[in-house]
């Protein structure tokens, strides 16, 4: 019996009466107060499509917590819309939004002395929010997926989120006219559910699934669909059994099954975010994990799967080819999965894929066979040199140009960034450097999918590189690098370029280059001074203060002492 349980036997005893006093006012009748209460993180909002669904999924929790024998206790926490913060001052809260959900969950269920946890969430910041909060406090959990939205359709064509950033890019580029910004805008995002393709939502769902922490097939499901419900209520069951036999996150999320996480997040085509999170889930879960080993995994696993948004297909489609099973049992004939991982079900992870047929179906083309992937290894790449002496990540699938080098263009901000490419002040050949929008610069690290959806709509795709301290929405594709670190913030190069300078992106040596000399670079360095805080106050300024580098997860409990 865990600690939680044996606590709450003593509340039997006469000095708890308060306590069940206050638990009778919640439902509780004389026969609850032995059994497992089991929380429900419901992170419901009408803030976001990703998360207008999650209150029904909550209570289907609810109902299989109380039949699989448990007591259900229902809290909330926060959600961030990041395609609707996109481009603004308010996009800076997304990322600090990942610490607060991880807070607020650990908050009510240690407070609360519960003996497990079913975190459901959404949109990009529920769910490593969820995951960290699980492997800190370490009592049984299981996640559940919000579910991906389905596609928008328009002119024969699939449309996500992205799509609507794009033809921004377009229609400034007098590639498209008003009514078709406008038609697609209107069809882009047609009902409840996270972004379509495989953006962050659906790459941490998808590699929570292959961490053995959410149900195999779940993380693929359309949140509109009956499927997902059903697949929540399965989970509490699940959830409910765990508690009784204390298997615990920590047994699940160990070193191994984390690179069988980023194997798959190789395999699919995943979003550049989940490296920062994964570094950040690794520390909470006590696992040792660094840049270095997603590049490792990189050089080793191809890219199975034509998934938006440098792909052809959105995550509806990969369900039905299969999910995330097929994928990961490819891998594990290839010896690329650790098959003994163990998993929420209880099985390992060699078990739960048992019956998956060794290779994909022949009647799709989503699910690329063994022998004929999309490309031979992973696409997020880890690029240093004296740019990014700590790292900078990279999405380079789908890439044509692999290696330039240009003048650089030197931004402080993302929107005079984005104002120079609406106004056609990029050319091609130029390195747009967007900088001080870092973990403590920004603070936040917001996304960058406005300026490069604006260089794709623009026609400029293959021939403009981008380099941000800040990081990238999962819908970004083209050579751009991200999570550079040390941030400007901090004194790092990136801090130091100037207009005009010459910079070396090259994604097949993995290097992030300023081409000047080392005398130079270290002028620079003696004459750079820290600007002060954007923010004094109010949790910006808290997370300012308190963040780690993006090498490191972009954390805010790093050594605190």
């Amino acid at each position: 019996m865990s600690e939680n349980l044996r606590s709450r036997a003593i509340t039997q005893g006469p000095e708890r009466t308060p306590n069940r006093a206050m638990l009778r006012a919640t439902g509780f009748g004389d026969g609850d107060f032995t059994k497992p209460i089991v929380g429900i993180s419901n992170s419901f909002s009408t803030i976001t499509p990703c998360n207008m669904g999650i209150n029904q999924l909550a209570q289907r929790a609810e109902t299989g917590i109380r039949e699989a024998g448990g007591m259900p206790q229902m809290f909330g926490t926060i959600t961030v819309s990041d395609g609707i913060s996109m481009g603004t001052e308010g996009m800076k809260y997304s990322l600090v939004s990942r610490e607060v959900i991880a807070d607020s969950i650990e908050t009510a269920c240690t407070a609360q002395s519960m003996d497990g946890v079913i975190a459901i969430g959404g949109c990009d910041k529920n769910m490593p929010g969820a995951m960290i909060a699980i492997a800190r406090m370490n009592i049984p959990a299981v996640f559940v997926y919000g579910g991906t939205i389905k596609p928008g359709h328009h002119d024969g064509r699939d449309l996500t989120v992205v799509s609507a950033f794009e033809a921004v890019g377009a229609y400034k580029a007098d590639k498209i006219d008003d009514k078709e910004l406008l038609e697609i805008e209107r069809k882009a995002c047609p009902g409840a559910g996270s972004c379509g393709g495989m953006f962050t939502a659906n790459t941490m769902s998808s590699a929570f699934e292959a961490l053995g922490m959410s149900l195999p097939y779940s993380s693929t499901m359309a949140a509109e669909d009956a499927e997902k419900a059903d697949s929540t209520e399965k989970s509490a069951f699940f959830l409910v059994e765990a508690i009784r036999k204390q298997i615990l996150p920590r047994q699940i999320i160990t070193r191994k099954s984390i690179e069988n996480a980023i194997s798959v997040i190789m395999a699919i085509g995943g979003s550049t975010n989940a490296v920062l999170h994964f570094l950040a889930i690794a520390r909470a879960a006590g696992v040792e994990l660094t840049l270095d080993d997603f590049e490792t995994i990189r050089t080793r696993v191809p890219v199975l799967c034509d998934l938006k948004p440098s792909g052809r297909y959105v995550a509806t489609d990969l369900h039905k080819a299969g999910g995330i099973p097929q994928v990961m049992k490819i891998l594990l004939e290839h010896d690329l999965l650790h098959g003994d991982c163990l998993t929420i079900t209880g099985q390992t992870v060699a078990e739960v894929l048992a019956d998956v047929p060794a290779e994909p179906s022949s009647n799709q083309d989503v699910i690329r066979p063994w022998d004929n992937p999309m490309y031979k290894q992973g696409h997020l790449a880890i690029l240093k040199g004296n740019l990014a002496q700590e790292g900078g990540v990279a999405k380079i699938t789908g890439v044509k140009t692999p290696q330039m080098t240009g003048p650089a263009r030197v931004f402080e901000s993302e929107e005079a960034c984005l104002d120079a490419i609406l106004a056609g002040k990029i050319q091609a050949g130029d390195v747009v450097v967007v900088r001080y929008e870092g973990p403590k610069g920004g603070p936040g690290m917001r996304e960058m999918l406005a300026p490069t959806s604006a260089i794709i709509g623009a026609g400029l795709g293959d021939s403009v590189g981008l380099i941000t301290d800040g990081r990238f929405s999962g819908g970004t594709y083209g050579l751009v690098v991200g999570h550079v670190a040390p941030e400007a913030a901090v004194g790092g190069t990136i801090a130091l370029v100037e207009e005009g300078d010459s910079i070396t992106i090259d994604a097949t040596a993995r290097l992030l280059h300023l081409n000047i000399s080392d005398e130079e670079l270290e002028r620079r360095r003696a004459n750079w001074k820290p600007r002060s805080p954007r923010y004094n106050t109010g949790v910006l300024a808290k997370y300012a203060k308190l963040v780690s580098s993006s090498s490191l997860g972009a954390v805010t409990d790093l050594d605190l002492f």
